[in-house]
């Protein structure tokens, strides 16, 4: 399984319409090659780098088996009208939250799971709970990470 953008190349730049810098919109993603048995998807997108330990960007599960993809800009809305369930950022929020490193450059990980079913979790939910229900039903997993630096 393989997840990609056309906003950056993997290890690259993100744009700054994708950061607090910019319009704070979430990158276009696309995936390909889920296994066999897929039943939804979970998205987590995070930052390792933050000073006060990992940050999380985004948060989305339950996105359908047969959705190979986000456009730029999805909603922050709790509920996708597909299904698509999303949790609560660093900043608590719900959806996503762009790069904005207080300083140097930092490193965001977009990874995708592959999951052998939904899972029960309300819309909101904070990543511990996300990673507890993903204990046991991971198929596959795909990375991207690009990284940012504030001017």
């Amino acid at each position: 399984m393989e997840i990609e953008t056309k906003a950056f190349k993997p290890g690259g730049s993100i744009p700054s319409v994708h950061t607090c810098d910019g319009a704070d919109k979430s990158p276009d993603l696309s995936w390909s090659d889920p296994p066999a048995g897929t039943a939804s998807f979970a998205l987590i997108c995070d930052d390792p780098d933050a000073r006060a330990g990992t940050w999380v960007h985004w948060l989305a599960w339950n996105i359908p088996a047969d959705a190979r993809g986000f456009s730029e800009g999805v909603s922050g809305q709790p509920q996708l009208a597909d299904g698509t369930r999303q949790g609560s950022n660093g900043s608590r929020r719900i959806g996503y939250s762009g790069p904005c490193p207080p300083s140097g450059t930092h490193r965001y990980f977009f990874r995708l799971f592959a999951l052998d079913r939904e899972l029960d979790l309300p819309p909101g939910a904070a990543r511990p709970a996300l990673e507890s229900a993903l204990k046991g039903h991971v198929l596959a997993q795909a990375e991207l990470m690009g990284t940012y630096r504030r001017s």
